[in-house]
């Protein structure tokens, strides 16, 4: 069974949280920390994991992703901190 993950990044200051989703977190974690992904998080140099959840259903991931992004950094901080 393939399993299915949320996570969020941080940088080395914890100022800038990024949240996604990925079916390898080791491989994804390595991507960010290699700068291979464009955007948000070479930009920000945001390649620190600092919390992670595990899916059997990419839907439930996908679902979770998405109520974690709509959520303030203050319920995401809480979050990172159980």
């Amino acid at each position: 069974m393939k399993n299915y993950y949320i996570y969020i990044l941080s940088n080395k200051n914890n100022s800038v949280l990024y949240t996604g989703m990925t079916n390898s977190l080791m491989r994804r974690v390595w991507e960010h920390k290699a700068k291979l992904i464009e955007g948000f998080t070479k930009k920000y140099n945001v390649d620190k994991l600092v919390y992670f959840e595990s899916f059997d259903n990419p839907r439930a991931a996908i679902k979770r992703e998405k109520q974690i992004k709509a959520g303030s950094r203050k319920k995401k901080i809480e979050l990172i901190n159980k």
